[in-house]
């Protein structure tokens, strides 16, 4: 398992306290989730800034020193407790590729089994890209796959269209990796940006958010279609009070360009990509 966080603003902002002060900071939530972090930051050029490590935030002064200095329209940051792949740099989320920056919490059940049919859903020339060994970093560069499907990925894409492709990334995986026999679910809590838009989904573990004054409806999310300040996306509530709402199962949240609200269901977004499971060697009940 791990934790993620996301941060989207309609003014740069410093998100110190979510890292590093606020009473349940990643920072702390590293005790548990010791096996390395990064901090990805979208500032004047396109791309963003990204930082890692490979030992505990809370131990590393790296992670505080990058912290303190990340004042940015948006961040997107990680700490993780390794699951599948090595503790190594290359394994280290935010996983980056152009603009793109993607993070994810949760573990495809029993990845080394269904490695090779997940990267044969990727993009030929979007899979010589990948460089390290886990499970969420495939799950990216499919996603990037399943965008590249409908809309060209360097410049500014419609948030529907991200929201689209990262539900269709989960209904493909999890026509691979689930087992409905024994009632196991791969975890797919996923978050991604390219600086302007930010979707997340979740699907087997727990996700919050906070938008601070945005008009919510009952259940805590702001109203589709609302206007935000901000948007802040978390594994896990960061400080005490009413300010934070969970994302129901099986749901995609996000925010436009013009931080617009959106919310969807993954069934709905998915359609008729996901091709029904065929019996054989690979995908048999373990």
């Amino acid at each position: 398992m791990c934790r993620l966080f996301g941060f989207r603003s309609s003014v740069p902002s410093a998100v110190h306290p979510s890292l590093v002060t606020q009473k349940n900071s990643l920072l702390i939530q590293s005790r548990e989730h010791k096996d390395g972090w990064g901090i990805a930051a979208y500032g004047a050029e396109a791309a963003p800034v990204v930082a890692h490590g490979v030992g505990p935030a809370h131990s590393d002064p790296d992670f505080e020193r990058v912290s303190s200095r990340v004042s940015s329209h948006t961040v997107v940051a990680h700490i993780r407790l390794a699951s599948v792949g090595a503790v190594e740099l290359r394994n280290s989320h935010p996983f980056h590729h152009g603009r793109w920056t993607f993070v994810h919490n949760g573990t495809l059940r029993e990845f080394a089994r269904h490695r090779a049919a997940v990267e044969e859903l990727i993009c030929p020339t979007l899979r010589v890209g990948i460089r390290g060994t886990t499970d969420s970093e495939r799950c990216f560069y499919l996603f990037l796959t399943r965008l590249a499907a409908r809309h060209p990925i360097v410049g500014s894409v419609p948030v529907e269209d991200v929201a689209r492709a990262l539900a269709e990334t989960m209904g493909l995986v999890a026509a691979i990796t689930d087992d409905s026999q024994a009632q196991q679910r791969s975890a797919m809590n996923f978050l991604v940006t390219n600086g302007e838009v930010m979707v997340a989904s979740r699907r087997n573990r727990t996700l919050f958010v906070s938008v601070g004054g945005a008009r919510c409806e009952l259940g805590g999310l702001p109203v589709a279609g609302t206007r935000l300040e901000q948007l802040i996306v978390s594994s896990e509530a960061l400080c005490g009070g009413p300010h934070w709402a969970p994302v129901q199962e099986e749901d995609v949240i996000g925010v436009d360009a013009g931080l617009v609200f959106h919310r969807w269901r993954v069934p709905e977004l998915a359609g008729d990509v996901v091709p029904p499971p065929t019996p054989g060697p690979s995908q048999h009940a373990a």
